[in-house]
């Protein structure tokens, strides 16, 4: 089958490590499905796999890819839920956990195999496309809002990074639930987009707000930290899930952070209960992802260029 994969690990050149081509389909094994794949989406994390990160060469070659939508054994159209425990059924509270492409073959494929756990039914007023964005990016964004920030309509929220999947989920998730939304970017278009969707501010990166909020969404990392802590009320929340300029900001703001008495929360991806939440918001309040490119597989590399680059607005999409 085609795939597009992971075959050498390049820490400082990721895309060198990229390669198109045929893989051996999914083997059947008690308890797992294969799935028919539709639709599949970019994630940050695809990167930071050809960089290694996640990724051991003890496991190459790996086709890449989180998030999937498609077609089950029995005919069902579905979304896949990534995290996978250790023993390859479900996620054990005290379970060691994966997602796929650290341990498992990912979606960026003709067909993929998961748990039968894994497998939720996909909304018929949802598209595969659609479908298919939100398991990683979109299902981070959840759980850093309503679970992790623990915002409430009539809250502010500052979201860093106005462009990138978790950060535009945060904004449109955001304004549907009645938060006040602030948003940052350094291109001024990216502003301008983040407004669109529902920002009722967005300045520069690192500008002062009119106001300060009572969480922020951080994804950015070491370039926004500062910003982040200083732009939080007394109290207040920042809740992280990735640090794509790097994780070791020049000032980490401490005495700002225990004299305020703020939270920092670390969060990563989403349960399943979460992501059958978010599916049914989606389907019930016609909130749907903000889809950047749509891309057959074979075209894959574009979107993995894209991606590097920064230059895209929302999800990168590969059909097959």
């Amino acid at each position: 089958m085609f795939a597009a994969y992971a075959a050498r690990i390049d820490r400082d050149q990721p895309l060198n490590g990229l390669e198109l081509g045929d893989r051996p389909a999914p083997e059947a094994r008690p308890g797992w499905t294969t799935v028919n794949v539709k639709a599949a989406s970019l994630n940050h994390h695809d990167l930071w796999s050809l960089r290694g990160v996640g990724l051991g060469e003890d496991k190459l070659p790996m086709i890449l890819g989180c998030d999937a939508a498609g077609i089950d054994q029995d005919g069902n159209e579905v979304v896949l839920h990534s995290v996978i425990g250790q023993a390859g059924y479900g996620v054990g509270p005290r379970e060691g956990r994966s997602i796929l492409t650290e341990k498992y073959q990912g979606t960026f494929a003709e067909q993929v195999s998961v748990p039968e756990w894994n497998v939720l039914p996909k909304p018929k007023e949802l598209s595969f496309e659609e479908a298919a964005c939100l398991p990683t990016a979109w299902l981070t964004a959840y759980r850093m809002l309503f679970t992790n920030a623990g915002v409430r309509p009539g809250d502010s929220v500052l979201v860093q990074g106005a462009g990138g999947g978790v950060a535009t989920a945060a904004i449109v998730l955001g304004k549907a639930a009645g938060l006040k939304v602030f948003a940052t970017s350094r291109d001024e278009a990216k502003r301008k987009r983040a407004l669109e969707l529902g920002a009722v501010e967005a300045v520069e990166s690192g500008a002062r707000l009119p106001q300060r909020v009572d969480a922020v969404i951080e994804t950015v990392g070491a370039a926004t930290w500062s910003h982040s802590i200083k732009s939080l009320k007394p109290g207040g929340t920042v809740v992280i899930s990735g640090a794509t300029s790097g994780d070791r900001p020049s000032h980490a703001e401490l005495t700002r952070v225990f004299f305020l008495e703020l939270k920092i929360v670390g969060s990563t991806m989403g349960s399943k209960d979460e992501l059958g939440d978010l599916l049914s918001f989606c389907a019930a309040t016609g909130v749907r992802p903000v889809i950047d490119e749509t891309l057959p597989l074979d075209r894959a590399r574009e979107g993995f260029e894209r991606m590097e680059a920064g230059g895209q607005f929302g999800k990168i999409v590969l059909t097959v």
